[in-house]
């Protein structure tokens, strides 16, 4: 199977917002410019020839739009150079609102990019600033005008919530506004208090108050319910759109494809492993110079993994897991190794079990994770298919 798509993460933030724990530091012209070298170099080292085809590009972060007008040329430009981005079917960059001027977002333009994944998070002032986030309500209105202006429609709003003292109705304003911009797709999280994070510091002093899990689900219960009324489809646990417009990129991971990741703690998955960059910036440079092999850990993928994998992701697409694609890739049906464990969780109502697919039911979708734990396999399993 071929490599589908490019994940290329870029580290630098102007702020560092209380929740993330994503590799990332404080935007500096000297390091960026250095680390757009590095990456180059990896690129260069890792993929072999130019204008290579892929299906899908992302460049994440941290803030890709942190980089300066010439850091972010610099960049498309090798993208353009090692892959053939005039056949790319989605090339995507996430942003900040407020990172744009006119010339940013036509250099996006230029060099190929056709979907924009915003950072909007919530619709209140005084809640962004508690976050951490720089940007405030009118600059989500400035940039969705500006890259408009450029042509690029296709854009992403991202949001959070069970935010700390955030009830439903909070919740409900800002899906209404977000909605009121009628793009083609939204996601929405709800906060993780993840270690190493000032909010991670706040909760374990017992500063910061989060929503109680019945509100957390009333919440989600709300966003599921605006959505469908606005004609988007739930087509994966968080993400919504209208059809033709499911995120292609995302759709990789989801499916279990193969790709790239370059960039300081970049994963990536390619045949029989699952690679992890180097985090710290420094550390990453240096290794990234010396041979273009930033690589921390490389995880070996054997069967048992796929398996698992193919289940866990599969199963937070709506769409679920398609019985004859899991065949044709394995050269066994599925319910010879999970038949009990499906017949459980249709009792419990958790899944469906039809002709083409398993998937899982409004009521699994929030017991997502206990769901996942009856498809992980001991080595064992697998004589029952050999």
């Amino acid at each position: 199977m071929s490599i589908q798509s490019v994940y290329i993460h870029i580290p630098f933030c102007q702020q560092i917002c209380h929740y993330c724990d994503f590799t990332k530091f404080f935007y500096d012209e000297d390091s960026a410019t250095k680390y757009i070298e590095a990456l180059s170099n990896e690129i260069n080292v890792q993929v072999q020839g130019s204008n290579n085809k892929v299906k899908t590009i992302f460049i994440g972060g941290g803030t890709p739009t942190a980089l300066n007008h010439h850091q972010l040329r610099s960049l498309l430009e090798l993208i353009n150079k090692k892959f053939d981005v005039s056949s790319c079917e989605e090339f995507s960059i996430e942003a900040n609102p407020g990172d744009f001027d006119q010339e940013k977002a036509k250099l996006l333009k230029d060099y190929g990019i056709n979907r924009v994944s915003l950072g909007v998070q919530v619709f209140d002032d005084k809640m962004l600033k508690e976050l951490g986030r720089v940007h405030r309500i009118q600059d989500v209105y400035k940039t969705i005008d500006l890259l408009k202006q450029q042509g690029l429609s296709n854009i992403s709003i991202d949001l959070i919530y069970s935010l700390p003292n955030q009830t439903v109705a909070h919740f409900e304003q800002t899906v209404l506004e977000a909605l009121s911009f009628q793009l083609p797709h939204y996601s929405s999280y709800s906060l993780q208090i993840e270690p190493k994070t000032m909010f991670y510091n706040r909760f374990k002093k017992g500063q910061l108050h989060r929503p109680a899990q019945e509100e957390e689900v009333r919440m989600f219960e709300m966003l599921k319910s605006k959505m469908w009324e606005n004609g988007y489809v739930q087509y994966e646990i968080s993400n919504f759109a209208k059809p033709g417009y499911e995120s292609k990129h995302n759709l990789t991971y989801w499916n279990n494809e193969y790709y790239y990741g370059f960039g300081a703690g970049a994963s990536g998955y390619l045949p029989g492993k699952r690679t992890l960059n180097i985090r710290p910036l420094p550390a990453y440079i240096k290794q990234a110079m010396e041979d273009g092999n930033p690589v921390l850990k490389v995880e070996k993928i054997g069967l048992k993994e796929r398996i698992e994998e193919e289940l866990f992701l599969g199963l937070r697409k709506l769409s679920g897991v398609n019985k004859s694609q899991f065949k044709s890739k394995f050269g066994f049906a599925h319910d010879r190794l999970y038949k009990d464990q499906i017949g459980h969780l249709v009792q419990k109502g958790w899944l469906i079990d039809d002709k083409e697919t398993i998937r899982l039911t409004e009521q699994g979708v929030l017991f997502g994770n206990d769901v996942f734990e009856y498809f992980l396999l001991e080595d064992q399993d697998l004589k029952q298919v050999n």
